[in-house]
């Protein structure tokens, strides 16, 4: 069975690659492993790629990547999607790291691009502003969020961890609590993406990064309920937002079906639920999130 486990990068496409080459790199603390051809990849501090830019005419998404089990070859991916009843093809657009892509349009025409075994590109090398540890979770507001939990549940294994009422949805393929976010919205497009820091202190010296390079926060600090992160949300040069977060919920044993209890959870155990957003109660402290 094909299954994600572990989100891979997100492909921006820009209008201006140079400002965003070095946004990345010198506020955002990431590092270009290879650049050319109106196309940059950048890479984790631990070297990971996490973020690839594409030079076009309009911020966006373009297309999301993410890991399957090692040792899996392109035509045994299409052929596992194909069992399943879900069209798939080789990736036609290289990325390092993998030597080979399966590209997959879900519901809505999102490009995903599903590589096995992704290698370390730029591993241990000195970091300059935030430098997160991961690329963690994307979030896209789509038409119909139930329609395509279903997709990514049953085409790459997906499972539901938390819903806020009807309208969003959070997925994991992994221990931690998000991968995957939807929202509903007028038609598919990123809602944010958000990359990890190892604790507090690392959060704290972000918001000090922002704010001595003009950079205003968009919300937070907060702690939210559904994964219960504390998170810090700020615009990118071409507007789109980008989060810093840490202590996401994890559920280290799939077969308990709760999370790993945390002093901050108000049930115990904490297990997937539909949350409200009543009396403000999707978030556990910090600034009030607008309806």
């Amino acid at each position: 069975m094909t299954a994600a486990i572990r989100m891979g990068h997100i492909t921006l496409e820009t209008p201006d690659i140079e400002r965003q080459i070095e946004y990345f790199t010198s506020i955002v603390g990431l590092f270009v492993a290879e650049r050319g051809g109106g196309r940059a990849f950048l890479t984790s501090r631990v070297g990971q790629l996490a973020v690839e830019l594409n030079a076009g005419e309009h911020a966006r998404c373009k297309s999301v990547s993410l890991e399957v089990a090692p040792g899996l070859s392109s035509s045994e991916i299409v052929r596992s999607l194909d069992l399943k009843g879900f069209r798939a093809a080789p990736a036609t657009d290289r990325f390092p790291g993998a030597a080979e892509a399966v590209r997959i349009d879900d519901n809505n025409g999102v490009a995903v691009d599903l590589f096995s075994g992704g290698a370390f590109l730029t591993p241990n090398r000195p970091t300059t502003g935030v430098g997160p540890v991961k690329l963690g979770h994307v979030a896209m507001t789509v038409p119909d969020p139930k329609a395509t939990a279903d997709f990514y549940t049953q085409s790459l294994g997906f499972r539901v961890s938390d819903w806020i009422m009807d309208f969003f949805v959070f997925q994991r393929c992994n221990p931690d609590h998000h991968t995957l976010n939807f929202v509903k919205g007028d038609h598919a497009k990123l809602a944010h993406f958000a990359f990890e820091l190892k604790d507090f202190a690392h959060l704290q010296n972000a918001c000090d990064i922002l704010g001595q390079n003009r950079i205003q926060l968009a919300r937070g600090p907060l702690r939210h309920g559904p994964g219960h992160n504390v998170a810090i949300y700020s615009p990118t040069p071409d507007g789109l937002i980008l989060e810093f977060f840490i202590e996401m919920d994890r559920m280290s044993i799939e077969e308990i079906g709760y999370f790993d209890p945390k002093p901050w959870h108000r049930d115990f155990p904490q297990r997937p639920k539909v949350w409200s957003r009543e009396n403000n109660g999707t978030v556990i402290w910090g600034i009030r999130i607008p309806h």
